[in-house]
């Protein structure tokens, strides 16, 4: 162990380095990092986003952020795999905690979101969320694309969620459709992986279906995603349903015949190369789940994303230095 503090989410004197924290104890925030609600200094911020008032089937998603978080505690102090390194000896990561939000009152939300997640990046800090369902992502590809303007869409999921929408819905299933009429996502930039079900639109986005990512290389994967974005600055959402229910049981619609995390996983360690300005990893439902399965999948992959990051710190510095 590096020291002998418990509880990083609060002991930890800065938002860089290891926390000693055993598995089985401690304040479970995102990988131990420190909870705090100052931005400064943070390079990327894990902020959860307890809803799913706008599901069309099993609710539950509400409850992901937690279980995330608590799965997350699997991931020791080693280095990270398959990066290598310890995510945090540079990267200063800060667990922003929840979004508050009125259950009572859901035609709040999207702005409640939306404004939190605008303060959030006004700092500079990259923003990964945990939500909640899918409609999540509506409200943070508004505040984001505020900033770098209309983004290349990233999406790993079984449905295309390109359902019909009247601007006004609370709809985990629309917020795609939402986004390319509004302007907020390009679909000539985006594309979507792992998708099992039909929707009457595509709005010309690319999509790879789930029988055809069993036929595909994870660097066929990889290159697809590169070609469609074509350097465009990428919002990355990461639906857990993307997974077969093999690996991703615990979750609101569930969908047979999905990739597993396996590949998953190995296609989000292959876009160390894509400008994420920001990402997601939303439905993750505990209430569906066993022996935490898809809360691990869901944890892994917000992993993923900071030792993205952590590279892209890392080249930085190098460059800097050379």
């Amino acid at each position: 162990m590096p020291s002998t503090s418990i509880d990083h989410a609060f002991t930890a004197p800065g938002l860089t380095g290891p926390a000693s924290d055993p598995t089985y104890a401690g304040a479970l925030s995102f990988m131990r990092r420190k909870y705090s609600k100052r931005l400064a200094g943070a390079d990327a911020v894990l902020w959860g986003i307890p809803f799913d008032a706008a599901v069309s089937n099993r609710p539950g998603a509400r409850f992901g952020p937690q279980a995330i978080r608590r799965a997350s505690a699997i991931f020791d102090n080693d280095p990270q795999y398959p990066f290598h390194r310890d995510l945090f000896a540079e990267l200063a990561v800060i667990d922003y905690g929840d979004c508050r939000l009125d259950y009572g009152n859901h035609q709040k939300t999207p702005a409640t979101i939306e404004r939190e997640a605008a303060r959030i990046l006004r700092s500079g800090a990259t923003l990964v969320s945990l939500g909640g369902d899918h409609f999540v992502t509506w409200p943070l590809l508004k505040a984001h694309a505020a900033i770098h303007g209309p983004l290349a869409l990233i999406q790993f999921d079984a449905h295309q969620d390109t359902w019909f929408d009247d601007g006004r819905r609370i709809d985990h299933g629309s917020f795609v459709a939402r986004a390319v009429r509004d302007g907020v996502i390009d679909p000539e930039w985006s594309i979507q992986i792992g998708v099992r079900t039909h929707a009457p639109e595509d709005f010309g986005i690319r999509i790879l279906y789930g029988h055809e990512l069993e036929e595909m290389r994870v660097s066929d994967i990889v290159y697809a995603i590169r070609e469609r974005t074509a350097g465009r600055k990428a919002y990355i959402t990461f639906d857990i349903d993307c997974l077969d229910p093999a690996f991703a049981p615990g979750t609101g619609t569930p969908v047979a015949g999905g990739p597993s995390s396996a590949k998953m996983l190995s296609v989000l360690r292959g876009l160390s190369d894509i400008d994420m300005v920001g990402a997601d990893v939303v439905e993750v439902a505990p209430a569906y789940d066993h022996a935490d399965i898809t809360a691990i999948a869901g944890a892994s992959v917000a992993m993923h994303y900071f030792g993205l990051l952590a590279e892209r710190k890392a080249r930085s510095i190098a460059n800097s230095q050379s």
